[in-house]
């Protein structure tokens, strides 16, 4: 299954024979006070200093979220993304809550654009698969519904079903369809990791679709966090991960080696190319 985005001219085939895509999660206000505060000034620096940075870590996408409290986010992000394709050809993935900012951005963005998210939830789909639709973007299905999220691998599975069938029925492609299994934090459930991991593979087996997911998420308010990190991307990889949400600065090594362990490198071309960039 092949999952196509694409910036001004550039074009990423997220592909589930690998090898793996890397969404860049570092243009979020999350943590980054620098990047709230030269927001609300206006200016955009340093959100071009995050996306060039992860660039050339090896990013081939950017998330882009500029949801923060207060923020107008139906003017900020749409600005945000023309500020982004003004100075780079790369496909964005856009991120927020809020329909009428993700429609925003959609009106003004050049390509093909990953929307970030839907849900099972009723509301999510009447609000987000007639964009997808209307403007030829991707979506990212995440497995929850009005019923809350559930520990149950297969009950995530019914949930991406449900997404799936809704999105084909609005006239949606299924390779338009990826989803996210819902990383949590394994500090706070032990069995979280070993519930993703077997989502992933239950929607890798039986829909076959692309898969993604916020890969720093289970290592949440634990020491060693790239370790963590880097042991569960290389699990995920395995059961069929393709495009995880990550800093590439952090964890494009282990997705690299894990490619190449999967016979996704041909002739190590990738990992030694990554391996060179950082010297």
């Amino acid at each position: 299954m092949k999952t196509i985005l694409t910036g001004r001219t550039k074009e990423v085939i997220i592909d589930t024979d690998g090898p793996v895509i890397i969404i860049g999660e570092s243009i979020n206000p999350t943590r980054r006070k620098k990047l709230v505060s030269s927001l609300e000034a206006g200016d955009f620096e340093y959100v071009l200093e995050l996306a060039r940075i992860q660039i050339n870590a090896m990013a081939d996408v950017l998330d882009v979220n500029v949801g923060y409290p207060g923020v107008d986010d139906v003017k900020l992000l749409p600005e945000t993304v023309q500020v982004l394709q003004d100075n780079f050809d790369i496909p964005l993935c856009l991120d927020s809550p809020n329909p009428k900012a993700i429609e925003a951005a959609l009106m003004v963005a050049k390509g093909k654009c990953l929307i970030n998210s839907v849900n099972g939830e009723e509301r999510s789909l009447q609000a987000l698969l007639p964009l997808a639709k209307e403007y030829g973007a991707a979506i990212i299905g995440l497995v929850m519904d009005d019923t809350g999220i559930t520990h149950l691998p297969e009950k995530r599975l019914l949930i991406a079903e449900k997404i799936l069938e809704r999105a084909v029925k609005m006239g949606i492609k299924e390779e338009n369809v990826v989803i996210d299994p819902l990383a949590m934090a394994v500090s706070a459930e032990t069995n979280a990791c070993l519930i993703t991991l077997e989502t992933i593979r239950l929607v890798h087996q039986k829909l076959g679709l692309n898969i993604t997911m916020g890969a720093s998420n289970i290592s949440f308010g634990l020491p060693n966090r790239e370790i963590l990190n880097a042991a569960f991307m290389a699990l995920s990889i395995l059961n069929g991960l393709t495009c995880p949400i990550a800093n590439p600065e952090k964890i494009t090594a282990t997705i690299r080696a894990t490619d190449l362990i999967l016979a996704r490198d041909e002739f190590a071309i990738r990992f030694v190319e990554n391996f060179q960039s950082t010297l």
